[in-house]
Protein backbone atom coordinates (compact mmCIF):
# COMPACT_ATOMS: atom_id res chain seq x y z
CA UNK A 1 0.00 0.00 0.00
CA UNK A 2 1.50 3.76 -0.80
CA UNK A 3 3.13 5.03 2.51
CA UNK A 4 0.52 7.89 3.87
CA UNK A 5 3.43 10.42 5.55
CA UNK A 6 1.59 12.21 8.25
CA UNK A 7 2.62 15.76 7.72
CA UNK A 8 2.13 16.18 3.71
CA UNK A 9 -0.62 18.86 3.39
CA UNK A 10 -3.78 17.34 1.59
CA UNK A 11 -4.96 19.50 -1.91
CA UNK A 12 -7.20 18.44 -4.09
CA UNK A 13 -7.69 19.51 -7.90
CA UNK A 14 -9.52 22.60 -7.40
CA UNK A 15 -9.05 24.03 -4.34
CA UNK A 16 -8.47 27.68 -3.31
CA UNK A 17 -4.47 27.95 -3.40
CA UNK A 18 -2.65 28.78 -0.23
CA UNK A 19 -6.18 27.58 1.31
CA UNK A 20 -5.04 25.64 4.59
CA UNK A 21 -4.86 22.15 3.86
CA UNK A 22 -5.28 19.01 7.10
CA UNK A 23 -2.55 16.69 7.00
CA UNK A 24 -3.09 13.33 5.39
CA UNK A 25 -2.69 12.18 9.33
CA UNK A 26 -4.87 14.37 10.78
CA UNK A 27 -7.24 13.42 7.92
CA UNK A 28 -7.17 9.45 8.59
CA UNK A 29 -6.86 9.88 12.53
CA UNK A 30 -10.08 12.44 13.13
CA UNK A 31 -12.21 10.87 10.11
CA UNK A 32 -11.50 6.75 11.83
CA UNK A 33 -11.35 7.74 15.36
CA UNK A 34 -14.87 9.48 15.25
CA UNK A 35 -16.39 6.53 13.83
CA UNK A 36 -14.37 3.94 16.07
CA UNK A 37 -16.00 6.10 18.81
CA UNK A 38 -19.60 6.10 17.22
CA UNK A 39 -19.53 2.66 16.35
CA UNK A 40 -17.86 1.58 19.98
CA UNK A 41 -21.18 3.37 21.44
CA UNK A 42 -23.63 2.13 19.25
CA UNK A 43 -21.89 -1.70 19.05
CA UNK A 44 -21.89 -1.38 23.25
CA UNK A 45 -25.72 -1.04 23.17
CA UNK A 46 -26.17 -3.70 20.57
CA UNK A 47 -24.09 -6.62 22.49
CA UNK A 48 -26.28 -5.38 25.33
CA UNK A 49 -29.15 -5.46 23.92
CA UNK A 50 -29.02 -9.21 22.90
CA UNK A 51 -27.31 -10.17 26.34
CA UNK A 52 -28.64 -8.35 29.12
CA UNK A 53 -31.12 -5.11 28.28
CA UNK A 54 -33.92 -8.35 27.84
CA UNK A 55 -34.12 -9.23 31.52
CA UNK A 56 -33.26 -5.78 33.21
CA UNK A 57 -35.28 -3.50 31.48
CA UNK A 58 -38.42 -6.33 30.41
CA UNK A 59 -38.36 -8.36 33.71
CA UNK A 60 -42.15 -9.61 33.45
CA UNK A 61 -42.10 -10.62 30.00
CA UNK A 62 -41.32 -13.99 28.45
CA UNK A 63 -38.19 -14.64 27.21
CA UNK A 64 -39.38 -14.46 23.24
CA UNK A 65 -40.87 -11.32 24.09
CA UNK A 66 -37.79 -9.55 26.52
CA UNK A 67 -35.37 -10.35 23.50
CA UNK A 68 -37.98 -8.98 20.99
CA UNK A 69 -38.52 -5.88 23.22
CA UNK A 70 -35.41 -5.52 23.48
CA UNK A 71 -34.33 -5.48 19.66
CA UNK A 72 -37.63 -3.11 19.36
CA UNK A 73 -36.02 -0.43 21.50
CA UNK A 74 -32.28 -1.14 19.60
CA UNK A 75 -34.62 -0.43 16.78
CA UNK A 76 -35.48 2.86 17.22
CA UNK A 77 -32.00 4.57 16.81
CA UNK A 78 -32.80 3.22 12.91
CA UNK A 79 -35.92 5.26 12.93
CA UNK A 80 -34.09 8.29 14.47
CA UNK A 81 -30.55 8.37 12.38
CA UNK A 82 -33.04 9.68 8.96
CA UNK A 83 -33.70 12.92 11.64
CA UNK A 84 -29.96 13.46 12.58
CA UNK A 85 -29.29 12.74 8.83
CA UNK A 86 -31.35 15.73 8.16
CA UNK A 87 -30.48 17.87 11.04
CA UNK A 88 -26.91 17.54 10.96
CA UNK A 89 -26.40 17.50 7.16
CA UNK A 90 -28.12 21.22 7.07
CA UNK A 91 -25.44 22.19 9.00
CA UNK A 92 -22.80 20.05 7.33
CA UNK A 93 -24.03 21.79 4.19
CA UNK A 94 -25.06 25.09 5.71
CA UNK A 95 -21.60 25.83 7.79
CA UNK A 96 -19.12 23.39 7.19
CA UNK A 97 -17.77 19.92 8.00
CA UNK A 98 -15.93 20.49 11.02
CA UNK A 99 -18.11 21.71 13.67
CA UNK A 100 -20.82 19.46 12.28
CA UNK A 101 -18.52 16.48 13.16
CA UNK A 102 -17.80 17.67 16.51
CA UNK A 103 -21.71 17.73 17.37
CA UNK A 104 -22.58 14.54 16.17
CA UNK A 105 -19.96 12.97 18.34
CA UNK A 106 -20.96 15.07 21.28
CA UNK A 107 -24.44 14.09 20.86
CA UNK A 108 -23.78 10.05 20.57
CA UNK A 109 -21.30 10.22 23.34
CA UNK A 110 -23.06 11.80 25.84
CA UNK A 111 -26.14 9.57 25.28
CA UNK A 112 -24.36 6.87 25.51
CA UNK A 113 -22.23 7.83 29.04
CA UNK A 114 -25.71 8.34 30.29
CA UNK A 115 -26.99 4.43 29.49
CA UNK A 116 -24.68 3.37 31.58
CA UNK A 117 -25.71 5.09 34.39
CA UNK A 118 -29.33 4.33 34.23
CA UNK A 119 -31.26 2.48 36.64
CA UNK A 120 -32.81 -0.35 35.44
CA UNK A 121 -36.83 -1.81 35.65
CA UNK A 122 -36.05 -3.28 39.24
CA UNK A 123 -35.29 -0.45 40.94
CA UNK A 124 -38.33 1.13 42.82
CA UNK A 125 -40.02 3.33 40.73
CA UNK A 126 -38.35 2.93 37.74
CA UNK A 127 -40.17 0.14 36.12
CA UNK A 128 -41.88 2.11 33.07
CA UNK A 129 -39.45 4.90 33.40
CA UNK A 130 -36.51 2.83 33.28
CA UNK A 131 -37.45 1.38 29.26
CA UNK A 132 -38.58 5.23 28.72
CA UNK A 133 -35.56 6.49 29.20
CA UNK A 134 -33.65 3.54 27.52
CA UNK A 135 -35.93 4.29 24.37
CA UNK A 136 -35.11 8.06 24.92
CA UNK A 137 -31.11 7.59 24.70
CA UNK A 138 -31.29 4.98 22.13
CA UNK A 139 -33.15 7.79 20.35
CA UNK A 140 -30.48 10.27 20.94
CA UNK A 141 -27.79 7.80 19.76
CA UNK A 142 -29.40 7.69 16.73
CA UNK A 143 -29.67 11.54 15.78
CA UNK A 144 -25.71 11.52 16.52
CA UNK A 145 -25.19 8.41 14.30
CA UNK A 146 -27.19 9.93 11.36
CA UNK A 147 -25.00 13.21 11.16
CA UNK A 148 -21.55 11.51 12.00
CA UNK A 149 -20.90 8.92 9.26
CA UNK A 150 -21.49 11.31 6.55
CA UNK A 151 -19.64 14.34 7.98
CA UNK A 152 -16.76 11.50 8.60
CA UNK A 153 -16.46 10.64 4.94
CA UNK A 154 -16.59 13.67 3.29
CA UNK A 155 -13.53 15.01 5.85
CA UNK A 156 -11.95 11.57 3.73
CA UNK A 157 -13.36 11.84 0.79
CA UNK A 158 -13.00 15.63 0.30
CA UNK A 159 -9.39 15.51 1.25
CA UNK A 160 -8.22 12.77 -0.91
CA UNK A 161 -6.02 12.77 -3.94
CA UNK A 162 -6.91 12.37 -7.09
CA UNK A 163 -8.02 8.92 -7.50
CA UNK A 164 -7.96 7.81 -4.37
CA UNK A 165 -10.80 8.60 -2.63
CA UNK A 166 -12.72 5.00 -2.13
CA UNK A 167 -9.27 4.47 -0.32
CA UNK A 168 -9.31 7.34 2.12
CA UNK A 169 -13.20 6.53 1.82
CA UNK A 170 -11.93 2.94 3.93
CA UNK A 171 -10.67 4.82 6.75
CA UNK A 172 -13.59 5.77 8.65
CA UNK A 173 -15.45 2.26 7.14
CA UNK A 174 -12.54 0.83 9.10
CA UNK A 175 -14.30 2.49 12.36
CA UNK A 176 -16.63 0.49 12.19
CA UNK A 177 -14.01 -3.25 12.38
CA UNK A 178 -12.60 -1.49 15.14
CA UNK A 179 -15.26 -0.30 17.20
CA UNK A 180 -16.77 -3.88 17.69
CA UNK A 181 -13.62 -5.35 18.04
CA UNK A 182 -12.96 -2.86 21.30
CA UNK A 183 -16.70 -2.83 22.25
CA UNK A 184 -16.72 -6.80 22.57
CA UNK A 185 -13.20 -7.00 23.62
CA UNK A 186 -14.47 -5.58 27.05
CA UNK A 187 -17.61 -7.33 26.95
CA UNK A 188 -15.39 -10.31 26.81
CA UNK A 189 -13.47 -9.59 29.61
CA UNK A 190 -16.69 -8.31 31.57
CA UNK A 191 -17.90 -11.78 31.08
CA UNK A 192 -14.53 -13.51 32.31
CA UNK A 193 -13.66 -11.28 34.92
CA UNK A 194 -17.17 -11.34 36.58
CA UNK A 195 -19.96 -14.22 37.53
CA UNK A 196 -22.94 -13.69 35.53
CA UNK A 197 -24.67 -11.78 38.39
CA UNK A 198 -21.65 -9.48 38.57
CA UNK A 199 -22.05 -8.89 35.07
CA UNK A 200 -25.99 -8.82 35.11
CA UNK A 201 -25.70 -6.15 38.17
CA UNK A 202 -23.09 -3.65 36.92
CA UNK A 203 -20.45 -5.29 34.57
CA UNK A 204 -22.55 -4.00 31.48
CA UNK A 205 -22.30 -0.48 32.16
CA UNK A 206 -18.65 -0.70 32.11
CA UNK A 207 -18.32 -0.18 27.87
CA UNK A 208 -20.52 2.78 27.99
CA UNK A 209 -18.98 4.27 30.86
CA UNK A 210 -15.53 4.23 29.33
CA UNK A 211 -16.81 5.06 26.03
CA UNK A 212 -16.28 9.13 27.89
CA UNK A 213 -12.14 8.23 27.12
CA UNK A 214 -12.87 8.05 23.58
CA UNK A 215 -14.67 11.04 23.36
CA UNK A 216 -13.14 12.95 24.63
CA UNK A 217 -9.61 11.59 22.78
CA UNK A 218 -12.36 12.72 19.01
CA UNK A 219 -12.69 15.99 19.84
CA UNK A 220 -9.58 17.22 20.57
CA UNK A 221 -8.84 15.55 17.07
CA UNK A 222 -11.35 16.79 15.08
CA UNK A 223 -11.29 20.06 16.55
CA UNK A 224 -7.81 21.27 15.07
CA UNK A 225 -9.21 20.02 11.49
CA UNK A 226 -9.30 22.69 8.69
CA UNK A 227 -12.52 23.04 6.74
CA UNK A 228 -12.65 21.29 3.50
CA UNK A 229 -11.31 22.27 -0.01
CA UNK A 230 -14.61 20.96 -1.09
CA UNK A 231 -17.09 23.29 0.89
CA UNK A 232 -14.50 25.74 0.93
CA UNK A 233 -15.09 26.51 -2.84
CA UNK A 234 -18.79 25.98 -2.02
CA UNK A 235 -18.44 28.74 0.07
CA UNK A 236 -16.05 30.80 -2.40
CA UNK A 237 -18.51 30.31 -5.18
CA UNK A 238 -21.14 31.55 -3.03
CA UNK A 239 -23.31 28.33 -4.08
CA UNK A 240 -24.11 27.59 0.38
CA UNK A 241 -27.49 26.32 -0.18
CA UNK A 242 -30.12 28.09 1.94
CA UNK A 243 -32.13 24.89 2.41
CA UNK A 244 -29.95 22.03 1.79
CA UNK A 245 -32.74 19.62 2.19
CA UNK A 246 -35.26 21.09 -0.54
CA UNK A 247 -32.13 21.39 -2.87
CA UNK A 248 -31.22 17.72 -2.64
CA UNK A 249 -34.57 17.00 -2.98
CA UNK A 250 -35.41 19.11 -5.98
CA UNK A 251 -32.23 18.17 -7.91
CA UNK A 252 -30.95 14.99 -6.77
CA UNK A 253 -34.05 13.11 -5.90
CA UNK A 254 -32.87 10.35 -8.26
CA UNK A 255 -29.14 9.91 -6.55
CA UNK A 256 -31.13 9.93 -3.11
CA UNK A 257 -33.53 6.56 -4.28
CA UNK A 258 -30.60 4.67 -5.77
CA UNK A 259 -27.72 5.38 -2.85
CA UNK A 260 -30.15 4.49 -0.57
CA UNK A 261 -31.13 0.93 -1.90
CA UNK A 262 -27.46 0.59 -2.67
CA UNK A 263 -26.75 0.42 1.00
CA UNK A 264 -29.45 -2.01 1.48
CA UNK A 265 -27.80 -5.32 1.87
CA UNK A 266 -24.59 -4.03 3.89
CA UNK A 267 -27.18 -3.01 6.44
CA UNK A 268 -29.13 -6.57 6.18
CA UNK A 269 -25.76 -8.31 6.07
CA UNK A 270 -23.67 -6.74 8.92
CA UNK A 271 -27.05 -6.87 11.45
CA UNK A 272 -27.39 -10.20 10.53
CA UNK A 273 -23.97 -10.96 11.37
CA UNK A 274 -23.53 -8.99 14.40
CA UNK A 275 -26.76 -8.39 16.49
CA UNK A 276 -28.68 -11.75 14.94
CA UNK A 277 -25.84 -13.50 15.30
CA UNK A 278 -24.91 -13.26 18.99
CA UNK A 279 -28.47 -14.36 19.79
CA UNK A 280 -28.71 -17.61 17.48
CA UNK A 281 -25.07 -18.26 18.32
CA UNK A 282 -25.79 -18.44 22.09
CA UNK A 283 -28.88 -19.99 22.40
CA UNK A 284 -29.34 -23.51 23.74
CA UNK A 285 -29.05 -26.35 21.41
CA UNK A 286 -31.63 -28.37 22.25
CA UNK A 287 -34.92 -27.89 24.96
CA UNK A 288 -33.15 -29.87 27.67
CA UNK A 289 -30.37 -27.51 27.96
CA UNK A 290 -32.78 -24.32 27.60
CA UNK A 291 -34.78 -25.94 30.45
CA UNK A 292 -31.66 -26.53 32.61
CA UNK A 293 -30.02 -23.11 32.43
CA UNK A 294 -33.66 -21.71 32.91
CA UNK A 295 -34.03 -23.47 35.99
CA UNK A 296 -30.09 -22.57 37.03
CA UNK A 297 -30.61 -19.29 36.73
CA UNK A 298 -34.02 -18.90 38.72
CA UNK A 299 -36.18 -18.69 35.85
CA UNK A 300 -39.34 -19.84 34.07
CA UNK A 301 -39.27 -21.43 31.16
CA UNK A 302 -41.37 -21.60 28.30
CA UNK A 303 -41.20 -24.63 25.83
CA UNK A 304 -43.36 -23.74 23.42
CA UNK A 305 -41.53 -19.73 22.59
CA UNK A 306 -38.07 -22.21 22.51
CA UNK A 307 -35.96 -22.38 18.83
CA UNK A 308 -32.72 -24.29 19.12
CA UNK A 309 -29.08 -22.44 18.46
CA UNK A 310 -25.70 -23.35 18.61
CA UNK A 311 -25.46 -23.55 22.25
CA UNK A 312 -21.93 -21.42 22.38
CA UNK A 313 -20.99 -19.76 26.32
CA UNK A 314 -21.32 -16.13 25.72
CA UNK A 315 -17.41 -15.33 25.60
CA UNK A 316 -16.70 -18.22 23.47
CA UNK A 317 -19.18 -16.54 20.70
CA UNK A 318 -17.99 -13.39 21.55
CA UNK A 319 -14.25 -14.31 20.75
CA UNK A 320 -15.18 -15.96 17.24
CA UNK A 321 -17.29 -12.76 16.43
CA UNK A 322 -14.25 -11.05 17.20
CA UNK A 323 -12.15 -13.29 14.46
CA UNK A 324 -14.42 -12.52 12.03
CA UNK A 325 -14.57 -9.26 12.68
CA UNK A 326 -10.58 -8.93 11.93
CA UNK A 327 -11.50 -9.81 8.46
CA UNK A 328 -14.44 -7.35 8.10
CA UNK A 329 -11.25 -4.92 9.04
CA UNK A 330 -8.86 -6.05 6.58
CA UNK A 331 -11.14 -6.58 3.40
CA UNK A 332 -12.38 -3.08 4.20
CA UNK A 333 -8.94 -1.95 3.67
CA UNK A 334 -8.22 -4.16 0.42
CA UNK A 335 -11.96 -2.87 -1.39
CA UNK A 336 -10.80 0.57 -1.39
CA UNK A 337 -7.89 0.24 -3.70
CA UNK A 338 -9.83 -2.30 -6.06
CA UNK A 339 -12.95 0.07 -6.04
CA UNK A 340 -10.45 2.97 -7.43
CA UNK A 341 -8.65 0.71 -10.05
CA UNK A 342 -12.03 -1.21 -11.19
CA UNK A 343 -14.50 1.43 -10.83
CA UNK A 344 -17.74 1.75 -8.31
CA UNK A 345 -20.47 0.31 -10.43
CA UNK A 346 -18.49 -3.09 -11.97
CA UNK A 347 -16.77 -3.85 -8.57
CA UNK A 348 -19.79 -3.66 -6.61
CA UNK A 349 -21.59 -5.29 -8.59
CA UNK A 350 -19.48 -8.27 -8.32
CA UNK A 351 -19.58 -8.33 -4.13
CA UNK A 352 -23.56 -7.66 -4.15
CA UNK A 353 -23.69 -11.52 -6.56
CA UNK A 354 -21.12 -12.73 -4.03
CA UNK A 355 -23.36 -11.58 -0.73
CA UNK A 356 -26.66 -13.45 -2.74
CA UNK A 357 -24.77 -16.45 -3.23
CA UNK A 358 -23.64 -16.69 0.21
CA UNK A 359 -26.78 -16.11 1.43
CA UNK A 360 -28.09 -19.73 0.26
CA UNK A 361 -25.00 -20.88 1.84
CA UNK A 362 -25.77 -20.41 5.47
CA UNK A 363 -28.29 -22.84 6.59
CA UNK A 364 -26.13 -25.85 5.02
CA UNK A 365 -22.77 -24.13 6.43
CA UNK A 366 -23.89 -23.24 10.29
CA UNK A 367 -24.90 -26.61 11.54
CA UNK A 368 -21.45 -28.45 10.40
CA UNK A 369 -19.94 -27.56 13.88
CA UNK A 370 -17.48 -24.92 14.82
CA UNK A 371 -15.40 -25.08 11.65
CA UNK A 372 -18.85 -24.37 9.71
CA UNK A 373 -19.55 -21.62 12.03
CA UNK A 374 -16.68 -20.16 11.46
CA UNK A 375 -16.82 -20.30 7.99
CA UNK A 376 -20.07 -18.58 8.30
CA UNK A 377 -18.81 -15.51 9.90
CA UNK A 378 -14.97 -15.18 8.42
CA UNK A 379 -16.79 -15.53 4.67
CA UNK A 380 -19.93 -13.04 6.19
CA UNK A 381 -17.90 -10.48 7.07
CA UNK A 382 -15.07 -10.66 4.48
CA UNK A 383 -18.22 -9.30 2.40
CA UNK A 384 -18.82 -7.06 4.55
CA UNK A 385 -15.65 -5.35 4.71
CA UNK A 386 -15.71 -5.41 0.89
CA UNK A 387 -19.22 -4.40 0.03
CA UNK A 388 -19.16 -1.54 3.48
CA UNK A 389 -15.50 -0.25 2.51
CA UNK A 390 -16.17 2.12 -1.02
CA UNK A 391 -19.43 2.67 0.46
CA UNK A 392 -17.88 6.22 2.11
CA UNK A 393 -16.79 7.05 -1.30
CA UNK A 394 -19.91 6.07 -3.64
CA UNK A 395 -22.48 7.71 -2.03
CA UNK A 396 -20.81 11.29 -1.50
CA UNK A 397 -19.59 10.56 -5.50
CA UNK A 398 -23.67 11.05 -6.31
CA UNK A 399 -24.09 14.38 -5.14
CA UNK A 400 -22.76 17.82 -5.66
CA UNK A 401 -20.70 19.29 -2.96
CA UNK A 402 -23.37 21.98 -2.02
CA UNK A 403 -25.86 19.10 -0.83
CA UNK A 404 -23.31 16.20 -0.31
CA UNK A 405 -23.45 16.12 3.43
CA UNK A 406 -27.40 16.05 3.29
CA UNK A 407 -27.90 13.64 0.37
CA UNK A 408 -25.53 11.23 1.38
CA UNK A 409 -26.52 11.47 4.97
CA UNK A 410 -29.98 10.43 4.43
CA UNK A 411 -29.60 8.01 2.13
CA UNK A 412 -27.44 6.11 4.41
CA UNK A 413 -29.42 6.63 6.95
CA UNK A 414 -32.80 5.93 5.07
CA UNK A 415 -30.92 2.66 4.44
CA UNK A 416 -30.50 2.15 7.68
CA UNK A 417 -33.98 2.29 8.52
CA UNK A 418 -34.90 0.26 5.89
CA UNK A 419 -32.13 -2.38 6.19
CA UNK A 420 -30.98 -2.30 9.15
CA UNK A 421 -34.03 -1.52 11.65
CA UNK A 422 -36.00 -4.66 11.04
CA UNK A 423 -33.39 -6.75 10.94
CA UNK A 424 -32.67 -8.13 13.90
CA UNK A 425 -36.12 -8.27 15.00
CA UNK A 426 -37.30 -9.82 11.77
CA UNK A 427 -34.32 -12.62 11.72
CA UNK A 428 -35.33 -13.74 15.12
CA UNK A 429 -38.67 -14.13 14.16
CA UNK A 430 -38.12 -16.03 10.81
CA UNK A 431 -35.46 -18.43 13.01
CA UNK A 432 -37.95 -18.91 15.51
CA UNK A 433 -40.58 -19.73 12.68
CA UNK A 434 -38.76 -22.83 11.36
CA UNK A 435 -37.95 -24.05 14.63
CA UNK A 436 -34.08 -23.44 14.21
CA UNK A 437 -33.27 -23.45 10.57
CA UNK A 438 -31.57 -20.41 8.74
CA UNK A 439 -33.06 -20.97 5.46
CA UNK A 440 -36.07 -17.79 5.68
CA UNK A 441 -32.71 -16.12 7.50
CA UNK A 442 -30.65 -16.55 4.18
CA UNK A 443 -33.67 -15.65 1.85
CA UNK A 444 -34.25 -12.42 3.58
CA UNK A 445 -30.45 -11.68 2.58
CA UNK A 446 -30.55 -12.78 -0.83
CA UNK A 447 -33.63 -10.33 -1.69
CA UNK A 448 -31.69 -7.59 0.01
CA UNK A 449 -29.19 -8.32 -2.27
CA UNK A 450 -31.06 -8.07 -5.03
CA UNK A 451 -32.65 -5.21 -4.38
CA UNK A 452 -28.97 -3.17 -4.26
CA UNK A 453 -28.07 -5.04 -7.05
CA UNK A 454 -30.71 -3.92 -9.02
CA UNK A 455 -29.62 -0.06 -7.77
CA UNK A 456 -26.02 -0.45 -8.77
CA UNK A 457 -27.15 -1.75 -12.41
CA UNK A 458 -29.11 1.08 -12.65
CA UNK A 459 -26.75 3.73 -10.93
CA UNK A 460 -24.09 5.53 -13.03
CA UNK A 461 -19.86 5.05 -12.47
CA UNK A 462 -18.86 7.65 -9.97
CA UNK A 463 -15.53 6.91 -9.71
CA UNK A 464 -14.50 9.87 -12.21
CA UNK A 465 -16.57 12.71 -11.03
CA UNK A 466 -15.73 16.05 -10.31
CA UNK A 467 -15.58 16.28 -6.42
CA UNK A 468 -15.29 20.20 -6.36
CA UNK A 469 -18.66 20.81 -8.31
Amino acid sequence: MTSLPDTSPLTQGGAPAGAPANTRGRVIVASMIGTTIEFFDFYAYATAASLVFPALFFPTATPANQLLSSFAVFGVAFVARPIGSILFGHFGDRIGRKRTLVASLLVMGVATFIIGLLPTASVPGFAFLAPALLVLLRFCQGVGLGGEWSGAALLATENAPAGKRALYGTFPQLGAPIGFILSNILFVVMSLVLSDAQFTSWGWRVPFLLSAILVVVGLWVRLKLMETPAFQRVIDEQRVAAVPLARVFRTSWRPLILATVAMIATYVLFYMMTAFLMVFGTTASSVEAARAAAESAGKAFDPSTFAPGLGYARPEFLTMLIIGVVFFGVFTLVSGPLADRAGRRPYLIVVTAGIGVYALLIEPLIHLGTPGVMAVLIVGFTLMGLTFGPMAAYLPEMFPADVRYTGSAISYNMASVIGAGPAPITLVALWQALDGSLWLVGVYLLVAALLTLGAVVIGRETRDVDYLA
